[in-house]
This record gives structure tokens, sequence and C-alpha cells, in this order.
């Protein structure tokens, strides 16, 4: 267990080095802000027009809040999209890069063995994903509460299922590391994470069109890369009840939100993909030859 947490202390470090995370979280913070603004903009503009109406003002969860509510989900939508970003770019050489550089060779010289080296690397870059999530959807979030007084019903659970989205995400990058080169693992994860996507359209297409070909297809697609799944998950507890009805009438039309809860065998199944991806990883490169 000791050289896991030195692994994976060493891939903190290395994670913060790198110029991809300054970066991204650079652009984060204009994102925020420049978003946090336009909020700020709307919600003055409904006041105002609240204020023409003759009301003395908007409840947080009316029909009259409706932009802000839309406003405070497409934002975490962002959020979601942004943190899978981090974690497959973060993370995609985390065993092929070292390869490829020369680093692996002195490290398995030393008295640690290969899969202490991937779980020690997973829960490193896990660490750097999941503390950019909190605080990103923290900040998101706690803006839009300061700025309209608004706040969605469970935030924390959302951000447990996207956090769960992550490890996955995190997960297989590590595994396509160990199968890939750099480049050809990051593609591979990418496109598993469209997988997950298309899944959330067809199955909307599926109710819109009641074509049970497309919906059977878009939850095998939700089944084989739960990621969009989670995000569908996490989109519920972001809506108030005003959204949850209007997301039922729709009858699933909009294959961004969710209108039930995540499906607690599809929510296993994440958690266990996440575990058979780290597992999957340290047995190969236990068996790969460097």
């Amino acid at each position: 267990m000791r050289n896991v947490l030195l692994v994976t202390e060493l891939s903190l470090r290395e994670a913060v080095r790198k110029r991809l995370v300054a970066v991204l979280l650079v652009l984060s913070a204009l994102f925020i802000g420049f978003y946090l603004y336009g909020i700020f903009r709307m919600d003055a503009s409904l006041d105002a027009r609240a204020a023409e109406a003759g009301l003395n003002g908007r409840s947080a969860n009316g029909s009259g809040n409706l932009p802000v509510m839309y406003a405070a989900m497409l934002g975490m939508y962002l959020v979601y999209f942004l943190a899978s970003l981090m974690s497959v770019l973060s993370t995609v050489g985390a065993i092929s890069g070292d390869i490829e550089n020369g680093v692996m060779q002195s490290v398995i010289a030393r008295p640690i063995r290969r899969s202490e080296l991937v779980l020690g690397r997973w829960l490193g870059f896990l660490t750097v994903n999941v503390t950019y999530v909190a605080l990103l959807s923290a900040t998101l979030l706690g803006g839009v509460y300061a700025i309209t007084g608004y706040l969605p019903p469970a935030p924390g659970a959302a951000v447990l299922l996207i956090a769960l989205s992550v490890a996955l995400l995190t997960a297989l990058t590590v595994l396509g590391s160990t199968l890939f080169t750099t480049l050809a693992g990051g593609i591979g994860v990418f496109v598993l994470y469209g997988l997950g996507s298309a899944g959330g359209i067809l199955s909307a297409i599926g109710q819109i069109s009641a074509n049970p070909t497309l919906t059977t297809l878009g939850r095998a697609a939700n089944i084989a890369m739960p990621t969009n799944a989670l995000w569908l998950g996490a989109s519920y507890h972001l809506q108030p009840d005003l959204l949850l009805e209007i997301a039922r009438r729709s009858q699933g039309a909009n294959p961004f939100f969710g209108s039930d809860p995540m499906n607690p065998g599809l929510l296993a199944w994440a958690a266990v993909l996440t575990l058979l991806a780290v597992g999957g990883a340290a047995w190969r490169l236990s068996r790969r030859d460097l």
C-alpha cells in the first residue's frame, strides 16, 4: 500500500506540472466568469420584466425562473463535458508515455509491483480529476445561487454521479495506456465517450419516433459506455419538479436531460466497469514486455 500511495503522490505532482492542466484550469475559470456574467445579465432582465408586470419578485422554483433553471442545467452539462475532457487528456500518457520515453524501465527496476504502479497512477489522476469536478461544480452553482438565489434540488448527488463518470473515463484511459500508444489510447477513449453520447441521442430519437430498434440500440450503447447514462442520472437530481414535469411531457425527447433517476443496475455496472478497467490495466502491464 505504501508503494501505491507513493505512486499516487508522484502522479499528483506530474498532473500539476503538466501545462495542459494549467491551461485547462485557466480556460475553465474564464468559462465560469463568462457564463456567470451572462446569468447575471439574464437575471437582471427577468427582474425588470417582473417589475414591469407589477410583480414583487420571482419564485426561485416558479415558471418565471425557468431560464435560470435551464441555464444552471446547461452549465452543469458543460462541467460534465469539461471534466470528461480533463479525465482523458490528463491521463492519456499515464503508462504509455512512461514506456515511450524510457522512464518505465527505471521505475520497474525498483521494488514495486506493476499492479501497484497502475493503481497508484489511476488514484493520482483520479484525485486531480475529481477535485476539478468538485471545484468547477461548486463555483458554478455557488455563483448561480449568489446571483439568482436558485439552487438545484440535489447538487451533491449529481456531482457524485459525474465523479463516477470521471472515475470510469480515467480508468479506461489508464487501460488504453497499457494497450496502445498514447495517441491511439486517447482516441479510443474519446470514441467510447462518443458512443455513450450517441446512445442518449438514439434513445431520444427512438422515443420520439416510437421506434423500438433505435431505443434498444441506445440502451445497448449506454450499457457499453455508461458515461452518458451517469450524466442523465445526474441531471435528474439537478431539476426541480417543474422541469421534471416538462421533461416527462416531452417523453424523453431531450437527449441531454433525464427525467428519471438512474437505474440502480446500470449504476452498479458503471462502478464494476471502472474496477474492471483498472484490474485489466494492471493485468495487461504485468504481462507486457517492456
